[in-house]
């Protein structure tokens, strides 16, 4: 006989079991899921890399061919990676950044124009830019004394502006910088000097250098902006008269000639430099035919100092303005036009000894010169 309470303890384990199975079942399919997943990140995690990855890319190297570019002044490690990366010398501008940051050396590098193989390896780049023999430049020298006509011709020359483009520069007193105090003469303000520029220099750069270069040497010198003509005007004298030895002096004989009383030269400098200038020379002894040619510039016609300078001082020639020597005198003359030997007098007649005597040295050395 069956036994009635038997049956739902019957059905409570079939019920168990089924339960049980289900649960089996699920956890497989969860496990199986898992599985799935794991697998499905393993392929996607690169894929996805790929498209955010923030890696620097960087060329094998060495690199090919020639690309010439310009670093500006003022340019920051940032902005010198991304002018490698536009010129198309580094593959990314964070490769460019790292091998900058890693490089000890980088905060020397200079700005101008380099030339390097497109396609380099960016810590290869990075260190040529610090060889001197990648940087691309045009040099140009004024010599000390140069007048503005000599220092255009030498501009042409290097750059190959034409005389009306300098011109044109110098006319535009505004954008080279001239001062005010210039009065719109740029004579005497294109300081000697060896300037480098880079190819894309314009003649306005060229000139506004010069300037500059004056402007720095009159202030380093602490010449009020009121004197700076006067200055630059007596000291392009002094330069134009002797060797840097003698400034002092030259400049001393300037300053009695236009300040001392009593002198019989009545503040006229008589200086043959003046004269020279005056008549468009840029060296030699005038002849008396020349001395007694009246221009704006003769200083054996015309008291005080001429209305422009004479040609480019050097800083040396203005110190010595600012310092001359102590002394009474008011003449000087070159006794040999070989080494420059000058010699000072206090009186005329001491000066006429010195003429005797470069008479004497010019017939001994057929040079046909005095003064």
């Amino acid at each position: 006989m069956t036994d009635l309470f038997d049956q739902p303890t019957r059905r409570s384990s079939r019920e168990k079991k089924k339960k049980r199975s289900r649960s089996l079942r699920t956890g497989v399919i969860i496990l199986v899921c898992a599985v799935l997943a794991v697998a499905a990140g393993m392929w996607a995690v690169p894929a996805v890399r790929d498209l955010i990855d923030t890696s620097a890319d960087d060329f094998p190297g060495p690199g090919s061919g020639e690309v010439t570019f310009e670093i500006p002044a003022g340019s920051t490690g940032s902005d010198i990676a991304v002018i490698l990366f536009e010129n198309g010398v580094v593959a990314s501008t964070e490769a460019g950044v790292d091998a900058l940051t890693d490089n000890p050396s980088s905060p020397r590098i200079q700005a101008g124009t380099y030339q390097l193989m497109a396609e380099m390896r960016a810590v290869d780049a990075v260190s040529a830019l610090l060889l001197p023999e990648n940087r691309i430049e045009i040099s140009i020298t004024v010599p000390e004394g140069f007048v503005y006509w000599q220092v255009f011709e030498r501009i042409e020359a290097t750059f190959g502006f034409p005389t009306e483009e300098i011109e044109a520069a110098a006319a535009d007193t505004a954008a080279i910088g001239l001062p005010a105090e210039a009065g719109g003469q740029i004579e005497g303000w294109l300081a000697p000097a060896t300037y480098p520029f880079p190819p894309s220099a314009t003649a306005t750069d060229v000139l506004s250098a010069m300037v500059a270069k004056t402007v720095s040497n009159l202030n380093a010198a602490e010449v009020p902006a009121e004197q700076w003509q006067a200055t630059l005007i007596a000291a392009s004298i002094v330069e134009k008269e002797g060797l840097p030895q003698y400034f002092s002096q030259i400049a001393r004989v300037i300053d009695n000639r236009l300040t001392l009383e009593n002198t019989g030269t009545n503040g006229l400098l008589q200086m043959d430099s003046t004269v020279n200038y005056g008549l468009g020379i840029t060296g030699g002894v005038p002849t008396p035919e020349q001395i007694q040619t009246d221009t704006p510039f003769n200083t054996y016609i015309h008291a005080g100092l001429p209305p422009t300078p004479i040609g480019a001082p050097r800083a040396e020639a203005i110190q010595a303005v600012l310092n001359p020597a102590e002394g009474d005198w008011l003449y000087f003359t070159t006794v040999n036009l070989d080494t420059g030997e000058t010699k000072f007098a206090v009186t005329y007649e001491e000066q006429l000894v010195l003429v005797d005597e470069l008479r004497a040295w010019s017939e001994a050395n057929n040079s046909g010169q005095e003064d």
